[in-house]
């Protein structure tokens, strides 16, 4: 598996990109219990296929590369990025999970999308696993998607990079109280600990979607609403947690952040922080996030990279 810090890309492969569609490229067909149950019971189903069930549960849209890292953090051997696409390709033809990819005009996207289907549900409820899944999941947009995988390429960036990491969650609830709404963090949250102290982070990722600007000033009006009547305990968190906005690239971030000033969308409580898809890509994340400051001389914003000893 290419590392972080040998991928070369100069675009985010979770970017959003002009007349792009998402394509089927699961299998078509039946297949019944007694058929699955039959591979289980020979062997061609093992427990590294159900680790892979678990993990595409947990994060309900994944990439075999990030699979791979999961399974590297969680010390779940493999073997290999090609035996492990096998194992991917076994469960697809099975109908126990599915997969997509993205096309567009640039041409056929570079990795592929794997998500549960029903047939995976099954398995994972016979075994006392809680699986939330419904088949309409799998009908979710583009947009959505590729937030989730963004959310989960910060979240593996944090497991793998940063020494003060203890914990993370894929979809943390929130709940702004005064407009009566429960809410998620498109990107999840970390928790990370360092002498005693914890703090968590949450992580908002922002796509170029259609009306992509109306759908980020209804989510900060969530996450106002949120920090403005916060009190320890809230959401689980024992104190206010750093919200984190993750965009495609360096001229996304300005320009959510000109929609935030424009639209009177700060959070008074917090200074916003930004990141960008391929910073996580970095061998260390110490410098991966960005403020924005006003410049008193020129009376306009600029943006300052940001070092911090707690992501070393």
């Amino acid at each position: 598996m290419v590392e972080d810090n040998q991928i070369e890309a100069k675009e985010s492969p979770f970017a959003m990109r002009k007349g792009e569609i998402k394509v089927f490229d699961g299998k078509d067909g039946y297949v019944s219990m007694n058929q699955i149950i039959n591979k289980i019971n020979i062997g061609h189903i093992t427990d590294i296929h159900f680790a892979i069930l678990d993990i595409v549960n947990e994060f309900e849209f994944i990439t075999s590369r990030q699979l791979c890292q999961l399974l590297d953090y969680k010390g779940i051997e493999y073997k290999s990025q090609d035996k492990l696409n096998n194992k991917l390709d076994q469960l697809v033809n099975s109908k126990i999970l599915t997969r997509y990819y993205f096309s567009s005009e640039e041409g056929k996207g570079i990795y592929k999308v794997y998500c549960l289907e029903k047939m995976g549900k099954y398995l994972l409820t016979s075994r006392e696993k809680e699986c939330k899944w419904q088949q309409t999941d799998n009908m979710k947009p583009m947009g959505m998607i590729k937030k989730r995988l963004a959310g989960n390429q910060i979240l593996i960036a944090y497991l793998r990079k940063v020494k003060a990491f203890d914990s993370y969650t894929v979809k943390p609830t929130m709940n702004a109280k005064t407009l009566g709404k429960v809410f998620k963090p498109t990107g999840g949250s970390v928790k990370l600990t360092k002498a005693g102290k914890s703090i968590n982070f949450i992580f908002e990722v922002v796509r170029r979607e259609e009306d992509w600007e109306k759908k980020l000033a209804d989510k900060m009006k969530l996450y106002q609403d949120f920090y403005k009547n916060f009190v320890p305990g809230d959401s689980g968190f024992s104190m206010l947690p750093q919200l984190i906005l993750v965009c495609e690239d360096d001229k996304n971030m300005a320009e959510v952040f000109k929609e935030i000033v424009t639209n009177k969308l700060e959070i008074p409580e917090l200074n916003l922080y930004y990141t960008t898809d391929l910073k996580q890509n970095e061998e260390t994340l110490v410098d991966t996030l960005t403020g924005f400051v006003l410049d008193e001389t020129t009376n306009k914003y600029k943006s300052e990279k940001l070092k911090l000893k707690l992501l070393e």
